[in-house]
């Protein structure tokens, strides 16, 4: 099945073999979530095409590629010509920096696509196009890992991330997915300066049937070490610590998120066991910026990229790819619970190039 989560089954035996806990709107199409890319092609591939997707993959790719609409429509008008001159270099890059790809990831994408057409001898936009889906497929992979639930227990995630970029509407889909698959969950409502989010936090726990630690006025770290006690003591397999949304930029409240850490590792000294971020994919090289404060402030263990519906600015992973491979855990592109799915590199690619 293809991962949305990993699991690790209780001992014995060793080694362990990893069970996968898929989404529910899976359909059983591969089991290693690590993507094998082809070797670039000098002409139009005509090597047999994979087997189609399942319905409810399918359906997830259109949304995907409906949603990156606009920066595939700037990228792939590029390829729309006969010959493979100077100038089509000249608009591809023009387009990359536009999609928010970065100057140095948008550098290397033209400098291999350079040096693979002059040793393959491509000479087809077309074939050039398969092998920059190719490249861009290889830039991504390292960002596509499987969130890993199970080697402790339990296993207390921190969320993160500025106001307004869907940190605890994509909590309430990680829960729901969780709890699909008998993942026993509990919340922790640390974003206490904020009523409405522990009431949309609360809400989330209502739906999905699962317990909540909150507190109204309550220190943020302390809610977090109750959480965290009140996991073990349940015997709760995954602790969601929602976080105060903030910016980078203020430093109290970042150093606030450092409290909270440390006084979580009081509670248990391997915790927190995953450190996500939340960002816009709207917000294109402010995303990047917000990986780097976030990554140099807490360690960042992965990634969650929402509102990738209509954006023109998708390029941008291709820049954290490059400059700040974070994983990246799960893609959205809407607010319904079914439009919140694993990354994967290839398929990002070939929607992104149209």
């Amino acid at each position: 099945m293809f991962s949305f989560f990993k699991k690790k089954p209780p001992p014995p035996p060793t080694p362990v073999t990893e069970s996968l806990i898929g989404s529910a709107l899976l359909a059983p199409i591969a089991v290693n979530p690590v993507v094998e890319t082809p070797s670039t092609p000098s002409i139009p591939s005509t090597t047999p095409p994979p087997p189609p997707p399942a319905p409810e993959r399918k359906s997830w790719l259109d949304k995907l590629k409906a949603g990156l609409g606009k920066t595939a429509s700037s990228l792939s008008s590029v390829f729309r010509g006969a010959v493979v001159d100077e100038a089509l270099y000249e608009s591809l890059e023009d387009a990359l920096l536009m999609a928010d790809a970065g100057v140095p990831a948008t550098q290397y994408l033209i400098g291999e696509l350079r040096r693979k057409a002059k040793d393959t001898g491509i000479t087809h936009p077309v074939a050039l196009k398969n092998t920059l889906i190719t490249l861009l497929t290889d830039l991504l992979t390292p960002l596509q890992k499987p969130l890993i639930i199970g080697e402790h227990k339990p296993t207390v995630v921190m969320v993160t991330g500025v106001n307004g970029a869907g940190k605890t509407t994509s909590i309430g889909k990680l829960t729901r997915h969780l709890a699909n698959h008998d993942a026993s969950v509990l919340l922790a409502a640390a974003d206490t300066f904020r009523a409405a989010a522990r009431e949309q936090l609360t809400v989330w726990a209502d739906r999905n049937l699962v317990e909540i630690v909150s507190q109204e006025g309550g220190d943020p770290a302390a809610v977090s070490f109750d959480a965290v006690n009140a996991g073990k003591a349940r015997g709760k397999d995954v602790v969601l610590v929602d976080t105060a949304g903030r910016l980078p930029t203020q430093l109290h409240l970042m150093e606030e998120l450092k409290k909270i850490k440390r006084v979580i590792q009081k509670a248990d000294a391997t915790a927190p066991h995953e450190l996500l971020l939340v960002i816009d994919g709207n917000t294109g090289q402010n995303a990047l910026m917000q990986v780097r404060a976030f990554d140099d402030a807490l360690q960042l263990t992965g990634l969650i990229i929402t509102k990738l519906d209509g954006t023109a600015k998708g390029g941008v992973l291709a820049a954290i790819a490059r400059e700040r491979p974070v994983p990246v855990y799960f893609i959205g592109v809407g607010e319904k619970l079914e439009e919140l799915e694993t990354f994967n590199a290839r398929e990002f690619a070939q929607a992104l190039l149209g």
